[in-house]
């Protein structure tokens, strides 16, 4: 399925003219870059390792030689202010020394066993702590748990479908990769590689924050479970409306459906994510990226009664070949990087500093478009921010998805690249770590004027 290119700015001209300014400006600058691109071509499809490492922008991916702290230093010997931060998986930054410590001295002892280690029980604790469930279990991203917990909300209510938003982010779970149409039809999101079947045989998909939408999926008794990221962030940052939470626990409540509340991304707005900071009560919780100090983890947390029915609905003759789990799972290396992560890394004072640089990001970005009156709009969501092609924040996914402009987004992706600034691949989002700077802000902020002047000045 293909779509006409969205145009959100009018002078396509003038883009061509920067675009091309700025890619004579990339070729230039990194020839290392070229050069490994070019013999990685006859290995590797594009010459990446992942496909869509291909969709940066420019005519070749800038290579890292070295990353520490909020900076990395690519094999041209630029030196860059990332904030991108892994998409989130060093949000702590990059080799943060007390989780290369301890990830370390784990190394040196085995890395996988398919044992416990006492590291897991101090993990399992401190994410209790922050998310308010008991019961945890680990895994090697947010996408193994959140497809552990989707079987797991089926086998315990025998319903088979669950619900989800249109326009959601949770990893590669087939389940999620539905949109609606415009006659309101659940049907494949756009660009989804080999289905396995029609998404609306497993999903109900709701716009966000339209709370009839999903109490009438809810009302047929055949939703499981609802999986939502409490903000949309992977769309540009959506924020709930008051109420709006409130509002779909009560109608989980009344029609017995499990919420799983994916907080992968939106960890950003504090230690315990937007469940703590608004005091949610979900069933289920999930994690990854960040939390293992920028090597694999993930972890899926349930209530004592969640876990009591997937508990008892399971033989131990059967318990490792249901699909849930894997041979890595729970290895002694990721748990030590959480324990060490969680316990020493992203700690309340240092949410504290990320999301006072971010609130500087994020002034210095409206800054740019007050002054040239430019009609976007700026969002912040804890430490991370982003900004969109629209007058007012929007309300709901597909509002996020119609205000792009790929041609624009490119260019001001390239145009901070050239400047030393990684941005969030593919949306204008930025991230906070720990040693994030007011001046590796200030870099930001005077790179997006130049680039916001370059389009309207």
């Amino acid at each position: 399925m293909t779509r006409e290119p969205t145009v959100r700015y009018s002078d396509r001209d003038r883009l061509a003219r920067v675009w091309d300014a700025e890619v004579l400006r990339f070729t230039a600058s990194h020839p290392e870059s070229e050069r490994l691109w070019r013999e990685a071509l006859p290995h590797m499809p594009d010459g990446v390792p992942m496909l869509w490492m291909a969709k940066w922008p420019g005519p070749w991916p800038v290579y890292v030689s070295e990353a520490a702290g909020s900076h990395f230093e690519c094999v041209d010997g630029i030196d860059h202010v990332d904030l991108c931060l892994g998409d989130t998986g060093a949000m702590c930054g990059h080799a943060p020394p007390q989780s290369v410590r301890a990830i370390s001295a784990q190394l040196a002892r085995g890395s996988t066993t398919m044992l416990p280690t006492a590291d897991a029980a101090v993990a399992a604790s401190l994410l209790e702590d922050r998310f308010g469930v008991p019961s945890w279990q680990f895994s090697l991203s947010a996408t193994d748990a959140n497809r552990s917990l989707i079987r797991y909300a089926r086998q315990v209510t025998g319903r088979p479908r669950i619900l989800v938003m249109d326009y959601c982010y949770h990893g590669t779970v087939d389940e999620a990769y539905a949109t609606l149409d415009a006659d309101g039809l659940v049907v494949e999101r756009r660009g989804n590689i080999g289905a396995p079947v029609p998404p609306s045989l497993t999903t109900a998909v709701v716009a966000f924050n339209d709370v009839p939408a999903f109490e009438r999926e809810l009302a047929t008794g055949q939703i499981a479970a609802v999986l939502i990221e409490p903000a949309l962030t992977n769309i540009g940052i959506v924020l709930p409306d008051a109420g709006w939470h409130e509002a779909l626990r009560a109608a989980c409540d009344r029609t017995g459906t499990l919420l799983i509340i994916d907080e992968t991304h939106t960890l950003s707005a504090g230690p315990g994510g937007m469940i703590a900071r608004d005091g949610l009560r979900p069933d289920a919780v999930v994690v990854g990226k960040s939390i293992g100090g920028g090597i694999p983890a993930g972890a899926y947390g349930m209530t004592a009664e969640f876990a009591a029915r997937v508990r008892n609905s399971l033989d131990l003759e059967e318990i490792d070949v249901g699909g849930v789990g894997g041979t890595l799972a729970g290895n002694a290396l990721s748990l030590a990087g959480i324990r060490a992560t969680l316990g020493e890394v992203l700690t309340p004072d240092a949410f504290d500093h990320m999301i006072a640089v971010a609130t500087e990001w994020t002034a210095g970005v409206q800054a740019a478009i007050d002054e040239f009156d430019v009609p976007w709009q700026v969002t912040q969501l804890g430490a991370r921010g982003e900004y969109s092609f629209l007058a007012a924040a929007p309300r709901d996914g597909r509002e996020a998805a119609e205000a792009d402009d790929f041609e624009l987004q490119q260019f001001l992706h390239l145009h901070a690249l050239n400047r030393g600034i990684l941005m969030t691949p593919f949306h204008n989002m930025a991230l906070m770590a720990p040693t994030t700077t007011s001046a590796d802000v200030a870099r930001h902020t005077v790179a997006f004027r130049e680039a916001v002047e370059a389009l309207f000045g």
